[in-house]
């Protein structure tokens, strides 16, 4: 049995430390002297501080700790929560890279609120023909769409017809949007997951964003400061129509993107 202190010397984690890991349950002295209330540590307790020392030294945090702590019973249990932690790390690696990104965005559009509107950009009231389209439904992220417009592709194969389009049902912006993936087609085609109809003729305003897909916003609100000066009446979808954006395989120079952006009036 070890006093804390020399139990301190030997795992090489402060007096302070233990005594926290002792109230939160993760590393119990395996006897209190009731009387003084002093710690006694034991073997055991060596090599459960010796895989805490490990975990903290892996990023763990407590709460993560006390789950292994109570649920690991050997290596290849600990293999699993490793392999778990692992992914997890490889998960906000993935988000922190795409802060960065969008920092990076930031910082090369900084000053340039007005961008869009230097570009001279013209809005029209247009006449939008019935089509038919392949498509897919779905509600999730805006960044999902790439899945399933390779999925229409894949099925529809030469009778693609035109630029694809997205349509989006909500009203408002929403985390998880209600959006339709869309394929003009020559003709109908007969599949179990693609939904085959005919998009109405609409008339709608129009707008044509050059450049990344990261600044639409800039280009909606011409658009919607044009349906507020004329006081037009709008509705759902509204369309996003991509005339030249990235490819299957290599996404290409976001600033030659070409997207005409729809929005249907009454």
């Amino acid at each position: 049995m070890y006093k804390i202190g020399d139990f301190s010397k030997l795992t090489m984690l402060t007096v302070k430390a233990l005594r926290y890991y002792d109230d939160e349950k993760i590393l119990v002295p395996s006897y209190r002297n009731e009387e003084n209330w002093y710690r006694y540590y034991d073997e055991d307790n060596l090599k459960k501080a010796e895989l805490i020392k490990l975990l903290r030294e892996l990023d763990f945090s407590i709460g993560e700790i006390k789950e292994i702590i109570e649920n690991c019973e050997d290596k290849k249990d600990l293999s699993c929560f490793l392999q778990e932690k692992k992914k997890l790390i490889t998960n906000k690696i993935f988000e922190h890279k795409n802060v960065i990104k969008k920092i990076d965005t930031y910082i090369s559009h900084a000053g340039k609120v007005n961008e869009v509107k230097e570009m001279n950009q013209e809005i029209l009231i247009k006449e939008i023909d019935s089509v038919l389209i392949a498509s897919i439904r779905y509600n999730g992220k805006y960044n999902e769409v790439g899945k399933y417009i390779g999925k229409i592709y894949s099925e529809v194969k030469s009778k693609a017809k035109g630029n694809p389009m997205n349509l989006y049902y909500d009203g408002e912006y929403k985390e998880e949007a209600d959006i339709e993936v869309c394929v003009p087609i020559s003709e109908k085609i007969v599949s179990k997951e693609i939904n085959v109809k005919q998009l109405p003729k609409i008339k709608a305003v129009s707008i044509m964003h050059n450049g990344s897909y990261d600044n639409f916003n800039l280009s909606y609100k011409l658009l919607f400061d044009y349906i507020q000066e004329n006081n037009l009446e709008i509705y759902t979808p509204t369309r996003e129509v991509y005339i030249k954006g990235p490819g299957m395989i290599f996404k290409g120079n976001p600033d030659k993107y070409i997207t005409e952006i729809l929005i249907p009036i009454k």
